[in-house]
């Protein structure tokens, strides 16, 4: 007797376990379906989706980039400028399957920032707001993720903090963006747009970022009567050999230029970014004594005090100029590259120059030179480099593509600053604009 109940117990217990776990696993199950069909809490895509494209540029027949961008404006839409640095028109897709249009203009650009504005009187769409509101770490964001089955679903994220990578200013985001994202909106909780997804390799690392808002605000308040894109990449060559003078202004004074004609390519491009505003006041970052100065990199305009810059170009290089006669006397200017390990063709930056101030040398200098960079001088350059100096370490080497006409006492003071192990200046010394004078 006593053993069946033994046995009727255990029995009831075993069912009231089984009972149990299956109710629990039940619970279990209708949470996890609960939080896989649950949306993160976001604006209203259908408010937004037929402002938001993605985007193919070319060249001819040749595809160059794909991404996204989104309506800024009337008739306006934002980008990277990357995108369309060398292409002569963009294909536009709404992200609804809406009409393509093929897209051949812009208003304004921003190379440094990376923005550019394209404009087209069939982009009829409604612009997106722009987030004006005062910065705050951990704002909810969110981007917008493929097409499913005419579906767009938003990925949440949140912005951590502001940060400036080489020398440019953006909001640190843990949204995923993807290669094909680039260019897209990030949203806030409002529905305004906080930036535009990127992202950027630091250290083998890939982190994502927003260019602001505000950079796109600024960009728009630029914007001019609609160019065609090709302009951006077809240099006006024949007005840019008769520049009577260039004026570099800097903080401790003015230095008038002129670029060599010889040297075409490297004249033409001074002169489109002189003209975007692309030197306006980047620092002169890296001062040699007895050599001379430098600036010309994108990623010192926002630099802190304790960053390292003099890395960032404009996106490209330049080929090879190295013309004999025009050499490294005092008061030349050169353009800087990457050392021949990195760089078997010698390419130059294709943004940074520097003014030769250099010193004067002796004759058993300039013969070890000779062997070294295995070429011979002149009897005349000899003389120079002996009298008025220069740098003919250089020649055969780098670029030379002009010369300083006046001011070149203003180059010897700034090389005689203090600078710190990188022969960046103590103090900042910016080059506030260049001025073209035709």
């Amino acid at each position: 007797m006593k053993k069946l109940f033994f046995l009727t117990v255990v029995c009831l217990c075993l069912v009231f376990m089984l009972v149990s776990s299956c109710s629990s696993k039940q619970k279990e199950t209708k949470t996890e379906n609960t939080n896989e069909q649950e949306a993160p809490k976001g604006p209203d895509f259908s408010n937004f989706i037929n402002s938001i494209f993605s985007v193919q540029t070319f060249k001819g027949d040749r595809l160059l980039e794909t991404g996204q961008g989104f309506v800024a404006d009337n008739n306006i839409l934002a980008l990277p400028f990357s995108f369309v640095n060398d292409a002569d028109r963009a294909i536009i897709t709404p992200l609804n399957g809406g009409k393509k249009l093929i897209v051949n203009k812009f208003v304004a650009y921003d190379r440094i920032s990376n923005l550019v504005l394209l404009y087209s009187d069939s982009l009829l769409a409604q612009p997106l707001l722009l987030y004006s509101d005062s910065f705050i770490t951990n704002v909810i964001t969110y981007i917008a993720g493929s097409r499913a089955n005419s579906v767009q679903p938003l990925f949440k994220g949140k912005c951590l903090q502001k940060k400036i990578v080489q020398g440019q200013e953006y909001f640190n985001i843990t949204n995923n963006v993807l290669t094909n994202q680039r260019g897209a909106p990030i949203f806030v909780s409002t529905g305004k747009i906080l930036g535009m997804a990127t992202f950027i390799e630091e250290m083998g690392e890939r982190n994502y970022f927003a260019i602001p808002a505000g950079e796109i605000a600024r960009l728009l308040s630029k914007k001019s009567s609609p160019q065609q894109l090709t302009a951006l990449s077809n240099p006006d060559s024949k007005r840019n050999a008769s520049i009577k003078r260039i004026v570099l202004e800097t903080d401790y004074g003015n230095i008038v230029i002129r670029l060599f004609n010889e040297t075409p390519t490297y004249r033409d491009n001074f002169v489109k970014l002189a003209k975007e505003g692309f030197y306006d006041n980047l620092l002169i970052h890296r001062v040699i004594r007895d050599f001379g100065i430098q600036s010309g990199a994108a990623d010192t305009r926002n630099a802190a005090s304790d960053d390292v810059v003099g890395w960032k170009g404009p996106g490209y290089t330049l080929p090879a100029y190295i013309e004999r006669k025009l050499i490294h006397k005092r008061g030349a200017i050169g353009s800087p590259r990457k050392p021949d390990t990195q760089n078997r063709e010698k390419r130059s930056d294709g943004s940074q120059f520097y003014i030769v101030t250099g010193r004067k040398y002796l004759d058993d200098e300039l013969n070890d030179i000779e062997k070294e960079n295995g070429i011979k001088f002149t009897a005349a350059e000899r003389e120079m480099y002996k009298t008025i100096g220069g740098a003919p370490h250089l020649d055969g080497e780098y670029t030379v593509f002009g010369e300083v006409v006046s001011g070149l006492e203003i180059a010897d003071r700034i090389s005689l600053l203090p600078t710190k192990n990188d022969f960046r200046p103590l103090t900042d010394i910016r080059l506030k604009r260049v001025k073209i004078e035709w």
